[in-house]
């Protein structure tokens, strides 16, 4: 099982390579920082696999989901109705004067949405990062239980009292799993399972 996981180099600073706790520098295991690199280099991968127009799509979703866009309306809407008051001759590109009484309900149901809308999108946010972090404490789990039988079968071969004996489960067991081949292997099966019931759609049309 092969994989072309991404260098370190490539992926992370080096100074992001250290933790502070209580102002103390510790660094960080090679295997966190290639575990981090799998899961960045996963993503790189799935959107650089995204047509352009979808990009464009998501990069305006983005922006209309964030508060900026939030203080953007407040900011055009009293300068709308300052402008209406106090100058409406000089309202630009023949925007009409703010009809409150008529339009107040739409204004205010405009920025709830978009209220609601970041709000969404900060909750997303930090489910996302808590699934990374709970994805990065599993492998870092999966990888200690791999260590940990591969010090035991050592201490079960350098023990005289013991029958020694192969067993290919704990051999397979000691050795950690590489994330990137198995996101490579997921993805793969992933494409397979999408292709096959188009094949049947096909072949049933014929």
């Amino acid at each position: 099982m092969s994989s072309d996981s991404p260098q370190s180099s490539g992926v992370i600073h080096p100074s992001r390579k250290v933790v502070y706790i209580d102002g103390k520098k510790y660094p960080l295991s090679e295997q966190v920082i290639k575990n981090i690199e799998t899961i960045i280099g996963f993503q790189v991968k799935q959107e650089k696999r995204l047509p352009i127009h979808e990009r464009v799509i998501e990069k305006i979703a983005a922006f209309l989901s964030k508060s900026t866009f939030l203080y953007l309306q407040l900011f055009f809407f009293v300068i709308w109705a300052l402008g209406t008051y106090l100058a409406p001759q000089l309202l630009p590109l023949g925007l009409p004067p703010l009809d409150l009484p008529n339009m107040g309900i739409d204004i205010a149901a405009l920025l709830i949405a978009t209220g609601v809308l970041v709000q969404q999108t900060r909750q997303d946010k930090l489910a996302e990062e808590r699934s990374h972090l709970i994805l990065q404490i599993n492998l870092l789990t999966e990888q200690k239980i791999a260590k940990l039988i591969d010090l035991m079968e050592e201490l079960r071969s350098d023990l005289p009292t013991i029958r020694q004996r192969y067993d290919w489960e704990a051999q397979m067991m000691k050795e950690a799993t590489d994330p990137q081949a198995v996101l490579d292997i997921l993805q793969e099966n992933l494409e397979q399972s999408l292709i096959k019931p188009e094949k049947n759609l096909a072949n049933s049309d014929e």
